[in-house]
Protein backbone atom coordinates (compact mmCIF):
# COMPACT_ATOMS: atom_id res chain seq x y z
CA UNK A 1 0.00 0.00 0.00
CA UNK A 2 1.32 3.53 -0.92
CA UNK A 3 0.14 6.39 1.09
CA UNK A 4 0.76 10.09 -0.57
CA UNK A 5 1.05 12.77 1.92
CA UNK A 6 1.56 16.55 0.23
CA UNK A 7 3.34 19.64 1.40
CA UNK A 8 3.64 22.58 -0.76
CA UNK A 9 5.56 20.98 -3.46
CA UNK A 10 6.36 18.19 -1.87
CA UNK A 11 5.69 14.51 -1.65
CA UNK A 12 6.56 11.71 0.46
CA UNK A 13 5.29 8.48 -0.13
CA UNK A 14 5.75 5.86 2.62
CA UNK A 15 6.25 1.97 1.92
CA UNK A 16 7.24 -0.61 4.12
CA UNK A 17 10.67 -2.17 4.75
CA UNK A 18 11.89 -4.74 7.23
CA UNK A 19 15.56 -5.25 6.74
CA UNK A 20 18.37 -4.07 8.84
CA UNK A 21 19.09 -0.67 7.21
CA UNK A 22 15.66 -0.01 7.33
CA UNK A 23 15.55 -0.77 10.95
CA UNK A 24 18.37 1.33 11.59
CA UNK A 25 17.26 4.23 9.96
CA UNK A 26 14.21 4.22 10.83
CA UNK A 27 15.12 4.05 14.54
CA UNK A 28 18.41 5.47 16.25
CA UNK A 29 20.24 5.91 13.01
CA UNK A 30 17.68 8.28 12.04
CA UNK A 31 16.98 10.37 14.93
CA UNK A 32 20.71 10.94 15.18
CA UNK A 33 21.00 12.31 11.80
CA UNK A 34 18.71 15.05 11.88
CA UNK A 35 20.20 16.15 14.70
CA UNK A 36 23.23 16.25 13.72
CA UNK A 37 21.69 17.89 10.27
CA UNK A 38 23.35 21.10 10.59
CA UNK A 39 26.87 20.08 11.18
CA UNK A 40 26.94 17.31 8.68
CA UNK A 41 25.78 19.88 6.21
CA UNK A 42 28.20 22.50 7.28
CA UNK A 43 31.13 19.72 7.45
CA UNK A 44 30.20 18.04 3.91
CA UNK A 45 29.52 21.44 1.76
CA UNK A 46 32.28 21.15 -0.86
CA UNK A 47 30.95 17.48 -1.60
CA UNK A 48 27.42 19.38 -2.26
CA UNK A 49 28.24 22.02 -4.16
CA UNK A 50 30.39 19.75 -6.23
CA UNK A 51 27.69 17.27 -6.92
CA UNK A 52 25.14 20.23 -7.45
CA UNK A 53 27.50 21.85 -10.10
CA UNK A 54 27.88 19.00 -12.14
CA UNK A 55 24.52 18.44 -12.03
CA UNK A 56 23.35 21.60 -12.96
CA UNK A 57 23.98 21.87 -16.90
CA UNK A 58 21.21 23.00 -19.65
CA UNK A 59 20.38 18.79 -20.47
CA UNK A 60 19.27 18.09 -16.82
CA UNK A 61 15.57 18.58 -15.82
CA UNK A 62 14.76 15.81 -13.52
CA UNK A 63 17.15 14.61 -11.08
CA UNK A 64 16.73 11.66 -8.68
CA UNK A 65 18.90 12.18 -5.01
CA UNK A 66 19.70 8.53 -4.05
CA UNK A 67 19.85 8.71 0.42
CA UNK A 68 18.94 11.99 -0.06
CA UNK A 69 18.82 12.12 4.27
CA UNK A 70 17.22 15.27 5.64
CA UNK A 71 17.75 16.77 1.94
CA UNK A 72 20.42 18.87 1.84
CA UNK A 73 21.34 18.08 -1.41
CA UNK A 74 18.19 17.59 -2.89
CA UNK A 75 17.13 21.20 -1.79
CA UNK A 76 20.66 22.72 -2.44
CA UNK A 77 20.34 21.24 -6.41
CA UNK A 78 16.51 22.68 -6.71
CA UNK A 79 17.45 25.73 -5.15
CA UNK A 80 19.34 25.93 -8.45
CA UNK A 81 17.16 24.49 -10.99
CA UNK A 82 14.11 26.14 -9.73
CA UNK A 83 11.74 26.52 -12.65
CA UNK A 84 14.05 24.96 -14.75
CA UNK A 85 13.93 21.45 -13.12
CA UNK A 86 13.24 19.56 -10.15
CA UNK A 87 14.23 16.93 -7.67
CA UNK A 88 13.59 14.09 -6.08
CA UNK A 89 15.07 12.60 -2.78
CA UNK A 90 14.57 9.26 -1.86
CA UNK A 91 15.52 7.60 1.65
CA UNK A 92 14.54 4.43 3.69
CA UNK A 93 14.23 6.58 7.10
CA UNK A 94 11.08 8.11 7.89
CA UNK A 95 13.04 10.70 10.56
CA UNK A 96 14.92 12.04 8.02
CA UNK A 97 12.54 12.42 5.19
CA UNK A 98 9.79 14.34 7.47
CA UNK A 99 12.71 16.44 8.24
CA UNK A 100 13.60 17.38 4.33
CA UNK A 101 9.64 17.83 4.07
CA UNK A 102 9.81 20.49 6.68
CA UNK A 103 12.93 21.97 4.90
CA UNK A 104 11.49 22.17 1.70
CA UNK A 105 7.88 23.55 2.82
CA UNK A 106 10.19 26.27 4.65
CA UNK A 107 12.05 27.17 1.70
CA UNK A 108 8.88 26.73 -1.37
CA UNK A 109 11.67 24.26 -3.13
CA UNK A 110 10.79 22.15 -6.21
CA UNK A 111 11.91 19.04 -4.48
CA UNK A 112 9.79 15.81 -4.24
CA UNK A 113 10.61 13.14 -1.65
CA UNK A 114 10.05 9.82 -1.13
CA UNK A 115 10.66 7.28 1.72
CA UNK A 116 11.79 3.98 0.23
CA UNK A 117 14.49 1.88 -0.35
CA UNK A 118 16.00 2.70 -3.56
CA UNK A 119 16.89 -0.79 -3.98
CA UNK A 120 13.67 -2.23 -4.88
CA UNK A 121 11.43 0.73 -5.13
CA UNK A 122 9.24 1.04 -8.16
CA UNK A 123 10.09 3.92 -9.67
CA UNK A 124 8.25 5.00 -12.74
CA UNK A 125 10.82 3.84 -15.96
CA UNK A 126 12.98 6.27 -17.72
CA UNK A 127 12.16 9.13 -15.83
CA UNK A 128 15.22 11.17 -14.44
CA UNK A 129 18.11 12.51 -16.57
CA UNK A 130 20.56 12.49 -13.81
CA UNK A 131 20.93 10.41 -10.68
CA UNK A 132 23.11 11.36 -7.84
CA UNK A 133 24.20 10.74 -4.03
CA UNK A 134 26.44 11.86 -1.84
CA UNK A 135 27.28 9.11 0.48
CA UNK A 136 23.99 7.75 0.16
CA UNK A 137 24.99 4.85 -2.19
CA UNK A 138 26.95 2.79 0.34
CA UNK A 139 23.65 0.75 1.85
CA UNK A 140 22.57 -1.62 -0.08
CA UNK A 141 22.26 -4.89 0.81
CA UNK A 142 22.27 -6.23 -2.92
CA UNK A 143 23.96 -3.76 -4.94
CA UNK A 144 24.04 -4.74 -8.00
CA UNK A 145 20.45 -5.14 -7.91
CA UNK A 146 19.91 -1.33 -6.36
CA UNK A 147 22.11 -0.03 -9.22
CA UNK A 148 19.99 -1.85 -12.03
CA UNK A 149 16.79 -0.52 -10.62
CA UNK A 150 18.90 2.82 -10.25
CA UNK A 151 19.00 3.00 -14.18
CA UNK A 152 15.68 1.55 -15.36
CA UNK A 153 14.50 5.11 -13.70
CA UNK A 154 16.90 6.59 -16.00
CA UNK A 155 16.37 8.03 -19.46
CA UNK A 156 18.37 6.62 -22.17
CA UNK A 157 21.87 8.94 -21.84
CA UNK A 158 21.21 10.21 -18.64
CA UNK A 159 24.12 10.39 -15.96
CA UNK A 160 24.90 8.71 -12.56
CA UNK A 161 26.93 10.60 -10.49
CA UNK A 162 27.65 9.68 -7.15
CA UNK A 163 30.95 10.10 -3.95
CA UNK A 164 31.35 7.50 -1.22
CA UNK A 165 34.13 7.08 1.30
CA UNK A 166 37.24 5.35 0.38
CA UNK A 167 38.93 2.98 3.15
CA UNK A 168 39.13 3.56 6.57
CA UNK A 169 42.94 3.96 6.73
CA UNK A 170 42.70 7.02 3.96
CA UNK A 171 39.90 8.47 6.37
CA UNK A 172 41.71 8.48 10.00
CA UNK A 173 39.17 10.95 11.01
CA UNK A 174 36.11 9.21 10.36
CA UNK A 175 37.56 6.26 12.27
CA UNK A 176 39.84 8.11 15.76
CA UNK A 177 36.67 7.57 17.83
CA UNK A 178 36.50 3.73 17.89
CA UNK A 179 40.04 3.20 17.64
CA UNK A 180 40.99 5.60 20.94
CA UNK A 181 37.94 4.22 22.49
CA UNK A 182 38.73 0.60 21.97
CA UNK A 183 40.74 0.18 25.33
CA UNK A 184 37.38 1.38 27.04
CA UNK A 185 34.77 -0.30 25.06
CA UNK A 186 35.44 -3.78 24.43
CA UNK A 187 32.29 -4.46 22.25
CA UNK A 188 32.90 -2.01 19.29
CA UNK A 189 31.28 -3.82 16.21
CA UNK A 190 33.94 -4.69 13.95
CA UNK A 191 33.54 -3.24 10.69
CA UNK A 192 33.27 -5.79 7.54
CA UNK A 193 34.81 -5.67 4.29
CA UNK A 194 31.58 -4.83 1.91
CA UNK A 195 29.20 -5.24 3.81
CA UNK A 196 26.24 -2.22 4.03
CA UNK A 197 28.33 0.63 5.49
CA UNK A 198 30.50 4.40 5.27
CA UNK A 199 33.15 1.44 3.68
CA UNK A 200 31.16 -0.54 1.66
CA UNK A 201 32.59 0.59 -2.11
CA UNK A 202 35.65 1.46 -0.69
CA UNK A 203 37.56 -0.57 -3.63
CA UNK A 204 37.55 0.76 -7.51
CA UNK A 205 37.19 -2.17 -8.61
CA UNK A 206 34.12 -3.84 -6.80
CA UNK A 207 32.52 -0.06 -7.83
CA UNK A 208 32.80 -0.47 -11.22
CA UNK A 209 31.97 -4.25 -11.59
CA UNK A 210 28.43 -3.23 -9.32
CA UNK A 211 27.64 -0.57 -12.20
CA UNK A 212 29.10 -2.94 -15.22
CA UNK A 213 26.70 -5.66 -13.55
CA UNK A 214 23.75 -3.61 -13.14
CA UNK A 215 23.92 -2.09 -16.99
CA UNK A 216 26.07 1.56 -16.41
CA UNK A 217 28.13 2.37 -19.62
CA UNK A 218 31.11 4.67 -19.78
CA UNK A 219 32.51 4.22 -15.91
CA UNK A 220 34.68 6.47 -14.47
CA UNK A 221 36.01 6.14 -10.78
CA UNK A 222 38.59 8.64 -9.68
CA UNK A 223 39.97 9.44 -6.36
CA UNK A 224 39.04 13.32 -4.85
CA UNK A 225 40.28 14.64 -1.52
CA UNK A 226 38.28 17.54 -0.08
CA UNK A 227 38.82 19.57 2.79
CA UNK A 228 35.96 19.70 5.42
CA UNK A 229 35.32 21.80 8.36
CA UNK A 230 32.34 22.08 11.53
CA UNK A 231 32.92 24.43 14.74
CA UNK A 232 35.45 22.93 17.37
CA UNK A 233 32.45 23.35 19.71
CA UNK A 234 30.30 20.18 17.58
CA UNK A 235 33.29 17.84 18.19
CA UNK A 236 32.27 15.95 21.10
CA UNK A 237 28.59 15.66 19.71
CA UNK A 238 30.25 14.19 16.39
CA UNK A 239 32.22 11.67 17.70
CA UNK A 240 29.88 11.13 20.85
CA UNK A 241 26.82 10.77 18.23
CA UNK A 242 27.85 9.31 14.74
CA UNK A 243 29.45 6.22 13.86
CA UNK A 244 30.72 2.86 15.83
CA UNK A 245 31.18 4.70 19.30
CA UNK A 246 27.48 6.91 18.88
CA UNK A 247 25.73 3.79 18.79
CA UNK A 248 27.06 2.79 22.00
CA UNK A 249 27.63 5.91 24.04
CA UNK A 250 23.62 6.15 24.61
CA UNK A 251 24.29 3.26 26.71
CA UNK A 252 26.66 4.06 28.69
CA UNK A 253 25.91 5.05 32.28
CA UNK A 254 26.95 8.84 33.24
CA UNK A 255 30.69 8.55 34.72
CA UNK A 256 31.53 5.94 31.26
CA UNK A 257 30.22 8.89 29.22
CA UNK A 258 32.63 11.62 31.36
CA UNK A 259 35.36 9.01 30.85
CA UNK A 260 34.86 8.28 27.36
CA UNK A 261 34.27 12.18 26.39
CA UNK A 262 38.18 12.66 28.37
CA UNK A 263 39.75 9.76 26.24
CA UNK A 264 38.51 10.62 23.24
CA UNK A 265 38.58 14.54 22.66
CA UNK A 266 42.85 14.40 22.86
CA UNK A 267 43.07 11.99 20.49
CA UNK A 268 41.07 14.49 18.19
CA UNK A 269 43.41 17.35 18.56
CA UNK A 270 45.62 17.35 15.52
CA UNK A 271 42.17 18.27 13.73
CA UNK A 272 41.59 21.18 15.88
CA UNK A 273 42.52 24.37 14.45
CA UNK A 274 41.76 27.63 16.80
CA UNK A 275 37.71 26.75 16.81
CA UNK A 276 37.56 24.86 13.49
CA UNK A 277 37.99 21.09 12.98
CA UNK A 278 39.54 20.42 9.65
CA UNK A 279 39.91 16.66 8.17
CA UNK A 280 40.05 15.65 5.08
CA UNK A 281 37.60 13.99 3.44
CA UNK A 282 38.92 10.97 0.95
CA UNK A 283 35.97 10.06 -1.41
CA UNK A 284 35.67 8.10 -5.20
CA UNK A 285 33.95 10.53 -7.60
CA UNK A 286 31.89 7.70 -9.55
CA UNK A 287 30.22 8.67 -12.99
CA UNK A 288 28.32 6.78 -15.66
CA UNK A 289 26.17 6.52 -18.43
CA UNK A 290 22.84 4.99 -18.63
CA UNK A 291 23.53 3.96 -21.91
CA UNK A 292 21.46 3.89 -25.45
CA UNK A 293 18.43 2.59 -23.17
CA UNK A 294 17.10 3.31 -20.10
CA UNK A 295 15.52 -0.28 -19.43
Amino acid sequence: MRHLFWTGKSEVAIMPGNDEQSKYWNGPGGRTWRDMQAVVDQMLKPLTDLLVETASTPAVSRVLDVGCGPGGTTLALARRLRAKGSVTGIDISEPLITMALERARTEDAPATFVRADAQTHQFEPATYDAVISRFGVMFFDDPVRAFANLRRAARAGAELRFIAWRSPAENPFMTEAERAAAPLLLNIPPREPGAPGPFALQDRQRISSILEQAGWTDIDIRPLDVSCTFPEEELARYFTRLGPVGRIFPELDEKSRTQLIATLRPAFEPYVHGTEVRFTASCWNASASAGARAG
